[in-house]
């Protein structure tokens, strides 16, 4: 939003500064980007007389002038048609900066003769697109600075533009006048009254309008009015300078005057060529495949369910976007039709959306405008229409009614303290209130029909804190606990993520912070559905929220190969969805590796990461978020994993504590990554929280006996995994056996088709005595028939 100094001075009494201004603008949440002030770039010219012209002996249409300047008198080639002795003129001199053509001047030649500096055309000072010639100025003696003359007799040239930010909570802002009100609430100035007066109609409209019993929520209200005798010429150099000054080009007064109540009042308006309009117009929704040849020149293909002008041939209009280019005013348009509407906001939003439309008017439909304004902004409107162009307006035609928006809240001046930690008196805040437009009875505030923003209680103490300065909130300590341990601040699981984020880091994994949203096709590949897809999602690329970690953490190892870089550990903690509602949310763990792994050794080899190194590092993240170090490694995971080159992590067939192993190389084709790739994926909320609550330690348990360790191996069918003789092992005396690992496979053979031996080695740990030979031979005995019983298994011989 752009907006002048002086343009604002029409709305505020003011005698602040720019920069005190942009200051309390961004202190009221209306952040400044930038101050354009044109003196800046026009104060080392100064003003210069051509005392001589003639011709250039070798150009037919450059002149060789003497010019009068504060140095003496130069010699200035100058190609002007109106470069000629007499005039007033503005000087560049050699080492001034020109930013129309963007050049640092220097003496030079042209066609042989020298010149030192230039005279300036309106462009060349990007005063106006004016090249045609030099600017004359009708008065100024030599030497005197140009922005000093400016400032004299034309400031409005020099007028200092103010560029702000607006949060989509703040339509009102679109409009100089918004601006103008929160300046004066906060004190930088009296808010000018501004009155609207009827236009009283001297025929009825002969054009009538009508909105369709479907599109009344769409349009609640319509009003128009027609204007003959309208002459469509230039627009006053006030309005064009305003407008020229914001980046709008001047087109002709009746657009002009469009333009200005858009920017000025946060009042789109639209004007049609009433000759050009066939019977009265019509409100409706688009059936579908209509075409609109649009103001810029592009032709529209409407969607079933749009808003639309049309009169008795079609479509003359895309309502709150775009007027039609047939029935748009030229120099020749003598009758006008003046419409003035209020939109949905919504349907404005998806409609530019479908048809990618960028207008002013959408922009401020779509973020809301003043219902209550409508006829107002018709009013004012057809007013300046009369002064500018001229002409005799029709009586007001008037469809639907004005939507009632109005809203009350009980205001709670204690709330300031409670919500904000200000202490603001209550008259300060009723002052503020009423300054901002509501209507205060007793304890209730009526919000202002152009604050849409504003929609309960807390929205009122904002309004409060916000025109007092947030900056004046003071850093209280919070009172200290002096006696007894503080409660932990940080519940079990957020001290758990922490555990295992800084156990990834300490095994060499650089942290990844990813989107939460994904879009459908890496969704599709881990499992993710329509269920979490999003209703109105930020692009195509986010569209559903992530059913895992792993694809983000892929997407950021495909971006990193295609830069080179081949070998990564990656991982991320953070939340993943299964559904759509609340409780369909669980926290993740998950690590990624790619490429080779780093030295291992004093000779620095490395060799491909493979599915060992995901289920150690996995173990180790679990072990040190506190999970049991007894626990069951089996397959069927999910199909994103390798079918045969992955495990889960349980307690019991149910409870899953993670997965490990190799991507499925269709996933990675998918992601654009290069193998080997393994990873891992833990779900800590899986993991049981300690039965014994407190900051002691358990106690330490000594084992002075010897240990005893014995090896079996046991032929088994070739089908038979290895975890089944592992528990089998186990489960033959708990109290003894403290560990069981395979230490070998044999295939083939002795052994037959069909079979394979698998080494078992098995730990005992006596505890009140030393074993004898025989309490050793009979667990032994006992591994065996539990090994047999469950797997079938013989003791190799």
């Amino acid at each position: 939003m752009k907006f002048t100094l002086s343009w604002l001075k029409d709305h505020l009494d003011t005698t602040a500064t720019v920069d005190e201004i942009a200051e309390a603008l961004t202190d009221l949440g209306l952040e400044v980007e930038g101050i354009t002030n044109p003196a800046d770039r026009l104060k080392t010219f100064t003003l210069a007389r051509v005392k001589h012209a003639e011709q250039h002996p070798d150009a037919d249409r450059l002149r060789v002038c003497t010019v009068e300047t504060d140095e003496g008198d130069k010699q200035i080639v100058c190609g002007a048609p109106n470069a000629r002795e007499g005039i007033t003129v503005v000087l560049c001199k050699p080492g001034d900066y020109v930013p129309g053509i963007d050049v640092t001047l220097s003496v030079g030649k042209i066609r042989g003769v020298e010149s030192h500096g230039m005279m300036a055309s309106e462009r060349e000072l990007e005063l106006s697109d004016e090249h045609d010639g030099i600017i004359e100025l009708p008065s100024g003696e030599v030497g005197e600075r140009f922005v000093d003359w400016l400032a004299e007799n034309d400031p409005a040239r020099i007028d200092p533009v103010i560029e702000i930010a607006i949060t989509p909570n703040r339509p009102d802002a679109l409009g100089v006048r918004g601006i103008a009100r929160d300046l004066a609430a906060r004190g930088l100035g009296t808010l000018k009254p501004r009155e609207t007066h009827a236009v009283p109609g001297e025929f009825p409209s002969p054009i009538t309008v009508t909105i369709d019993a479907d599109t009344l929520d769409g349009c609640p209200v319509f009003t128009g009015r027609v204007i003959r005798g309208v002459k469509n010429g230039p627009s006053p150099q006030w309005l064009q300078n305003q407008l020229r000054a914001i980046g709008l080009r001047p087109i002709s007064a009746l657009v002009d005057i469009t333009n200005f109540f858009t920017y000025d009042s946060n009042r789109p308006l639209h004007v049609f060529d009433a000759d050009k309009v066939s019977g009265d117009l019509r409100v409706h929704r688009a059936k579908g495949g209509e075409t609109l040849l649009a103001l810029d020149d592009k032709d529209y293909t409407l969607v079933p369910g749009m808003m639309v002008i049309s009169d008795d041939t079609g479509p003359e209009s895309l309502a709150g976007i775009m007027g039609g280019e047939a029935t748009g005013c030229t120099e020749e348009t003598v009758n006008v039709f003046l419409e003035s509407a209020y939109w949905d906001h919504v349907q404005i939003a998806l409609a530019g959306r479908a048809l990618k439309i960028n207008s002013d008017a959408r922009y401020r439909f779509e973020r809301g405008i003043d219902p209550a304004f409508t006829l107002e902004g018709l009013e004012q409107a057809t007013q300046m229409i009369l002064d500018l162009c001229g002409g005799e307006p029709s009586e007001v035609v008037i469809a639907g009614a004005i939507p009632d928006q109005s809203r009350a809240y009980k205001l709670d001046p204690a709330r300031v303290q409670s919500l904000v930690g200000m202490e603001i008196p209550e008259s300060e805040q009723r002052q503020t209130l009423t300054r901002l437009g509501f209507r205060l009875e007793g304890n209730i505030a009526h919000v202002p029909s152009w604050r849409p923003d504003v929609q309960g209680e807390a929205d009122l103490v904002e309004e409060v804190a916000r025109i007092a300065s947030l900056t004046g909130l003071q850093g209280r300590p919070l009172p200290r606990i002096t006696a007894g341990v503080p409660k932990p601040v940080m519940t079990p699981m957020q001290r758990r993520l922490q555990t295992a984020r800084r156990t990834s880091a300490a095994l060499g994994y650089n942290e990844c912070i990813s989107y939460s949203f994904i879009d459908q096709a890496c969704a599709a590949l881990f499992g993710g559905g329509d269920g979490a897809m999003l209703e109105n999602p930020i692009s195509s690329e986010m569209s559903h929220m992530r059913p895992s970690l792993l694809p983000g953490l892929l997407q950021a190892a495909a971006r990193n190969q295609a830069r080179g870089f081949a070998d990564l550990a990656l991982f991320e903690i953070g939340p993943a969805f299964h559904g759509g509602e609340p409780e369909q949310q669980h926290e993740m763990i998950a690590g990624l590796l790619v490429g080779r792994t780093g030295p291992r050794d004093v000779h620095g080899t490395t060799r491909p990461v493979d599915v060992f190194d995901a289920k150690a590092d996995a173990e180790a993240v679990l072990a040190a978020i506190g999970a049991p170090a007894k626990v069951q490694i089996l397959r069927d995971g999910p199909d994103w994993w390798h079918p045969g080159r992955h495990g889960r992590i349980c307690l019991g067939p149910k409870k899953v504590l993670g997965i490990f192993g190799e991507l499925h190389p269709r996933v990675l084709e998918a992601m654009d990554v290069k193998g080997p790739a393994v990873a891992f994926t833990l779900f800590p909320q899986e993991v049981p929280l300690p039965r014994r609550s407190g900051a002691t330690r358990a106690a330490l348990e000594l084992r002075d006996l010897q240990a005893v360790e014995r090896d079996f191996a046991f032929v088994v069918d070739t089908g038979v995994e290895a975890l089944t003789l592992v528990n089998a092992a186990a489960g033959a005396d708990k109290a003894l056996i403290e560990d069981v690992r395979v230490f070998d496979e044999f295939i083939g053979g002795s052994l037959g088709e069909g079979k394979k031996s698998l080494a078992l080695s098995v730990r005992l740990q006596p505890r009140d005595k030393t074993l004898t030979e025989a309490e050793i031979e009979a667990v032994g005995r006992k591994i065996v028939e539990k090994v047999a019983k469950a797997t079938g298994g013989v003791l190799r011989g």
